[in-house]
């Protein structure tokens, strides 16, 4: 019962009981001790009849008033009555005023339901949506295996604090409905593409009878893998699998971290390369069709992030598993060589190009920069590099190129770059896939004609509708891929010993000295430009520091605490130069056993953290989840709204995460 109305029909007897204990107490302090006990004995018999009687006053009152209500309703069904459970409830202390007959039968009681709590009848159900002004609360209330939608709204009596006293409640039963809505969910056609990423690698080489065991032995294991699904896998090329099944089952496959990854990794050839697959998922498109388009372009994600891993894609995100596998060379020089011929065939067409890279721009992406320059200059055709002359990581090297005549006038702001952009412009991307790293968003958003080319993994949100997009993620560097570009399409003479230098400063940057991420290639590309003039000792001297730069380096060592024994982390509480923060993360990486190495530090309202590797930690991975990116060797990351500290934690949440999914 209302606490209130309690207090209305309750008699006050207190003043009563009071004046009998200290009636007790005067006969006792005067030794009338028979007087004082006979006393004391018809003060507590009448209290307790008093309680008695009190308890079953209240409670017929309620039933009395539940009666009365149930009366009511049946008298006045054309205003009163309520077909679906409803309740009055107190808002102060959530206890029930008042129920109908329905609602006490959805209840199972049978006996008043006032100053019962509704917290008693369902547990989870919250009552703040009614205070954030909803009429509708956005959870289900469930009962007995009932799933209810419960709406309500404020009854205008209001106290003299000015506050609302009580809500109507409704409780409409839509079990059914949800049943039928959930199955449809879960019944959802989920659409996957099982592709042996290296297949070619695999057999090349091999005579017939081991082609046909591998491909036997690749065959069971994904077939195994699926048998216990009620899906449908059919094999459609010798690498090439579709697999159909519901919704229902895609969680224990995520559960499970797509277990086939492990256990294809395990299959290998007679040469002992281990077999690699990517899998792409589409779900939730609008039809089969789409669906089947989501898992197309999960397997071109998988394989542009390396493969060896399952993408996951819905109607707006994408979801990674696996990947941790080392990247192996993949790429041919056929891609390259068509590249090539595309690229210039964009130029040929364009009326000016506009050459772009990330922001706060290394040497990688100046030296790609200056290698599209140079492909600009063969072609005849007007080109600006797009670049932050105040705010990059590349000085020395910009000073170099300024004090060439044919690049005196060629580095432009991004301001003024959008004067120069026409509908007929090449807007050139290097160095990144993501449009929130490139130098200019509004210059992105503006080109109506775009080219990347990039050799990070590629990550979710990446830039799209590219005219051409020279991406791979084997590559060491940006300069690499553009050396192979500038190698078909330009003699030795036509290329500038500054432009050599700035290619090769590029892969030098990028590999650690040759010393990580290098492939055949690459070697194949540093010769090229070694023969066409590029200097190694200017290239040297490009990387030199100054004394007091070197003594911040290490000064930011100092703050290095091991974690999980081999991963080293410098938290900084002050801003660092970007160069120098990340020149320590390389530094760290000469300390015998530091595998991986991450320095982050305060920059205004975010955190810039650097992040290097060479050993089975991927620092791409790792950083994803704080919203950086990279490879597996070097990645870096921004981070809003978080204190050094708070992206300590998260880093290693990260690394913990990463290591068990291992």
């Amino acid at each position: 019962m209302n606490k209130k109305l309690s207090r209305l029909f309750s008699t006050n007897l207190t003043v009563y009981f009071t004046v009998m204990v200290l009636f007790c107490l005067v006969s006792w302090f005067r030794q009338n001790f028979v007087l004082a006990v006979a006393e004391s004995i018809v003060t507590v018999g009448l209290f307790i009849y008093y309680k008695i009687r009190s308890a079953r006053r209240k409670k017929d009152i309620a039933q009395y008033l539940q009666d009365a209500s149930i009366s009511v309703d049946s008298v006045s069904n054309e205003e009163m009555s309520i077909p679906v459970p409803a309740l009055i409830l107190n808002m102060s202390d959530q206890e029930i005023m008042w129920c109908n007959d329905a609602f006490m039968q959805l209840a199972g009681a049978s006996d008043s339901l006032f100053e019962v709590s509704l917290g008693e009848i369902f547990p989870d159900l919250s009552t703040d949506w009614l205070t954030e002004g909803k009429s509708e609360c956005p959870e289900e209330a469930v009962r007995d295996d009932c799933r209810y939608r419960v709406y309500g709204d404020f009854i205008r009596s209001q106290d003299d604090s000015g506050g609302y006293l009580a809500a109507m409640l409704y409780f409409i039963d839509v079990t059914e409905l949800l049943n039928v809505r959930d199955e449809y969910e879960l019944s959802r056609p989920v659409v996957s593409i099982i592709l042996v990423d290296n297949y070619d690698e695999l057999t090349s080489n091999l005579p017939d009878k081991s082609i046909s065991n591998l491909s036997a032995q690749l065959d069971d294991a994904i077939t195994g893998w699926a048998a216990d699904s009620t899906g449908i896998l059919r094999r459609l090329e010798r690498n090439r699998y579709l697999f159909l099944f519901e919704q229902r089952e895609l969680p224990h496959y995520i559960d499970t971290k797509f277990s086939i990854l492990d256990t294809v990794r395990d299959i290998t050839n007679d040469f002992g390369t281990p077999a690699t697959l990517s899998i792409g998922i589409g779900k939730d498109g609008a039809n089969l069709q789409e669906s089947y388009d989501f898992a197309s372009l999960c397997i071109e994600m998988s394989l542009s992030r390396g493969g060896d891993q399952a993408v996951v894609k819905d109607r707006y995100n994408f979801s990674f598993y696996g990947g941790k596998a080392k990247e192996a060379e993949r790429r041919t020089k056929v891609k390259s060589r068509v590249m090539a011929g595309a690229l210039q065939e964009l130029m040929t067409q364009s009326s000016n190009v506009l050459i772009m890279g990330h922001k706060n721009a290394d040497i990688d992406a100046v030296g790609a920069a200056v290698g599209v320059m140079c492909l600009c200059r063969k072609f005849e055709c007007p080109a600006k590099i797009v670049i932050d002359l105040q705010h990059n990581a590349s000085k020395a090297l910009l000073q170099k190129l300024q004090a060439v005549p044919q690049y005196q006038n060629c580095f432009i702001a991004p301001e003024d770059a959008l004067v120069e952009l026409d509908e007929d412009s090449l807007l050139v991307v290097v160095d990144t896939n993501r449009p929130d790293q490139v130098e200019s968003k509004e210059l992105l958003s503006s080109a109506g004609r775009v080219a990347v080319i990039d050799h990070h993994r590629r990550a979710a949100d990446y830039i799209e509708g590219a005219l051409l997009n020279f991406h791979e993620p084997y590559a060491s560097s940006a300069s690499e891929l553009v050396t192979e570009l500038v190698q078909y399409l330009t003699d030795r003479e036509d290329v500038l010993p500054v432009e050599t230098l700035s290619l090769l400063a590029g892969i030098v940057l990028d590999t650690k000295n040759f010393s990580v991420r290098t492939g055949a290639r690459t070697f194949e590309a540093a010769a090229w430009l070694r023969k066409s003039g590029a200097d190694t000792v200017a290239v040297k001297l490009l990387f030199q520091n100054d004394l007091h730069a070197t003594l911040d380096r290490y000064q930011i060592i100092q703050h290095a605490e091991l974690y999980r024994g081999n991963i080293a982390l410098c938290c900084l509480d002050y801003t660092s130069d970007r160069i120098i923060a990340a020149q320590a993360a390389d530094e760290l990486l000469n300390i015998s056993g530091i595998e991986a190495s991450f320095v982050f530090y305060p920059d205004g309202d975010r955190v810039i953290c650097s992040a290097r590797s060479i050993g089975e930690a991927n620092v791409q991975m790792i950083l994803e989840p704080l919203g950086g990116g990279g490879n597996q060797a070097t990645a870096g990351a921004q981070i809003p709204g978080m204190t050094p500290e708070q992206v300590r934690d998260a880093l290693k949440q990260s690394i913990d995460q990463f290591f068990s999914d291992t």
